[in-house]
């Protein structure tokens, strides 16, 4: 597969000067790194007039307003116990917003008022699961799917934002998996699942009948986008149907059939969309090659984008918020080694103000570059991947560091990765490899993984690492393996049947026993057992192939050191047979870490549990490979 990328040669990847032009390391402190930000999340009001963010108050995320002008900052919610996880704007006097909770934890949704400050909650507090089908308000009312009636199943409810009042406007008999609304807020898209194939259903109105438009394997992606201004049966959707990348078409629903391809990249997918209420149509896509670019429909908005490019000196600018109005944004910019800062633009006087830094801490460092490479697996499928060199002069026999991306649906993409930074300015070439079973790049890539969890998914990350030691770059004598969830699975793999690679290996809430995983999903993901089933085994049917794979059976080929970071509440991963592993380990005397979080979930939320993680995993690496 023909990856789009510029060209690299051997020379330039030993030559590269890949954080500015500094011949020392300045070692950043750990806390520079994952702290959160001081201010994040900004939204602004439909009108324009107001900003809302969060900041801590207390050591808990609330919710604080400022006006455009950036004056008369006020903190608006007074939470003590738990972060608020997330909010929006209803309209200018209110937002809705909800809280961090786990697994236990009764679903509550709360609305407060920009200038009484009351709050009220909107649900009543059941250990439910949500998921939002429209945040547009519509005669004082949202459209929130709820797992209430069975946690398998999610139907549809219009949330009145006044009285609180729950109306069910679609029930689901089991098999839908999403729901989507029209322009007016009315449910009338559905996708239906039996595990493998998928149905795209169809109504008129909310009072007919769901009707069938077409069948696929979930294998082909069908993602419907939103509907057509002006054109009530056809929609946006990205779709691979008779390609291998996705692209964005228009689908006619009463004919069951794509009408029209509007944009299909030669290289890679369409990941996301961009509209323009104000235009009613298409602003631009976004995809990424080996960086992030954009196709413009929008003549005036490319140039809008492009003018400002230019004024933030090429930072990729990514607009995270606009009122309704469209002539006020909120703007991210950000570059592989600077985390970026948020701005202001109004386009009315063509007005550029910096609001915040999104790292303060790190203003004035020097980061380092990522750069892609491309490398052949074993059996000729071409990968590609990104390579991070330390601030430093020497490029040659470098400790390295892999870390494969969870999922594995999913890729690494050029960005700020406060991980990988915090890695290479220890001293340590990070590789991220997009094996296969990775998406972005085509169907055929992203379906090559399936089967391959504890096969040529694990080659793929081994041969990238050999070529990086043919390549001189990394020291085959100072080789770990990290990774999260699916990608500390890789870790553990790794320690097991690559223990000639990798000198030490790093786990985070990574998986251990694929018969336990599949075993203990969640109610609401069994509807797509099947699904797993194909993408990753049948655990009935190939029992002999799961032993063979899962870490948890082979502890007795591990030989060098191990950590292995778990929360004592997550939700995704059995922390019994963890601590059974590590028990099995210490056994055998394999030099052991183990640091357990009782009160985490499998992403460690809280910040200093999360600052400790990283800092023993600095120590970890430290003693095993030596890039201090």
């Amino acid at each position: 597969m023909r990856i789009f990328t510029p060209i690299i040669v051997v020379f330039f990847l030993l030559s590269l000067s890949a954080c500015s032009n500094f011949a020392k390391r300045e070692e950043i402190p750990v806390e520079s790194f994952f702290m959160k930000s001081p201010k994040g999340n900004f939204q602004i009001s439909p009108s324009g007039k107001y900003i809302a963010f969060l900041q801590s108050y207390k050591g808990i995320q609330n919710i604080y307003l400022t006006t455009w002008n950036n004056t008369d900052t006020k903190r608006i919610t007074t939470e003590t116990d738990k972060n608020i996880a997330n909010y929006f704007w209803a309209d200018d006097d209110e937002l809705v917003f909800w809280k961090e909770r786990s697994k236990d934890d009764n679903l509550n949704i709360y609305a407060v008022n920009r200038t009484s400050l009351s709050v009220r909650n909107l649900i009543t507090p059941e250990p439910m699961r949500f998921r939002w089908v429209s945040q547009q308000v519509n005669n004082d009312e949202l459209l929130i799917s709820l797992n209430k009636r069975d946690s398998s199943a999610f139907d549809v409810y219009r949330l009145n934002l006044h009285n609180c009042h729950l109306k069910m406007v679609a029930k689901n008999p089991g098999n839908i998996s999403n729901w989507f609304a029209d322009l007016d807020g009315k449910v009338r898209l559905a996708v239906a699942s039996d595990g493998v194939n998928e149905t795209l259903l169809y109504r008129d109105n909310e009072t007919s009948e769901f009707k069938h438009v077409f069948e696929n394997n979930f294998k082909t992606t069908v993602k419907p986008l939103r509907f057509i201004e002006g054109k009530a049966n056809h929609i946006y959707a990205l779709s691979n149907i008779n390609r291998d990348k996705q692209a964005l078409v228009i689908i006619d629903l009463e004919k069951g059939e794509e009408i029209k391809t509007i944009y299909v990249h030669p290289e890679v997918d369409i990941d996301n969309i961009r509209f323009s209420t104000v235009a009613k149509g298409l602003a631009y896509a976004e995809y990424d090659t080996w960086k992030p670019e954009r196709h413009y429909f929008n003549k005036k908005i490319k140039e809008v984008h492009e003018d400002l490019t230019r004024r933030l000196n090429g930072y990729w600018m990514r607009v995270i918020d606009k009122n309704d109005a469209e002539t006020r944004f909120i703007i991210h910019t950000y570059a592989d080694d600077d985390p970026g800062a948020i701005y202001l633009y109004s386009i009315q006087d063509d007005h550029l103000t910096k609001l915040a830094d999104v790292n303060p801490a790190l203003n004035g460092t020097a980061l380092c570059k990522m750069d892609s490479i491309r490398y052949d697996a074993r059996d000729g499928m071409t990968i590609s991947g990104y390579l991070t060199l330390p601030n430093q002069l020497k490029k040659q026999n470098l400790p390295l560091i892999v870390i494969p991306h969870n999922g594995p649906s999913a890729r690494n993409v050029w960005e700020y990765n406060s991980e990988v930074q915090f890695l290479a300015n220890r001293g340590y070439a990070v590789f991220q490899p997009n094996y296969r079973g990775s998406t972005g790049y085509g169907k055929e890539f992203w379906s090559a993984g399936f089967g391959e969890w504890g096969g040529k998914i694990q080659e793929d990350i081994a041969d990238g690492v050999r070529y990086l030691i043919d390549k001189k770059v990394a020291d085959p004598k100072r080789i770990g393996i990290f990774g999260y969830s699916f990608g500390g699975f890789c870790a553990l793999y790794g320690a097991c049947f690559h223990n000639d690679l990798y000198k030490c290996a790093a786990s985070y809430s990574g998986i251990t026993n694929l018969f336990t995983y599949l075993k203990e999903i969640p109610p609401y993901y069994k509807p797509y057992l099947q699904m797993y089933y194909e993408i990753i085994g049948n655990p009935e049917k190939q029992a002999d192939y799961f032993r063979a794979v899962s870490p948890v059976f082979h502890t007795d080929k591990i030989k060098g050191p191990i950590f292995i970071a778990q929360g004592g509440k997550d939700e995704r991963g059995n922390v019994n047979e963890t601590n059974q592993m590590v028990r099995d380990l210490k056994g055998k005397n394999i030099n052991i870490t183990y640091f357990l979080k009782e009160k985490e979930g499998h992403y460690f939320k809280d910040e200093q549990a999360r600052l400790a993680f990283y800092q023993q995993l600095e120590v970890f690496f430290a003693n095993n490979l030596g890039a201090n």
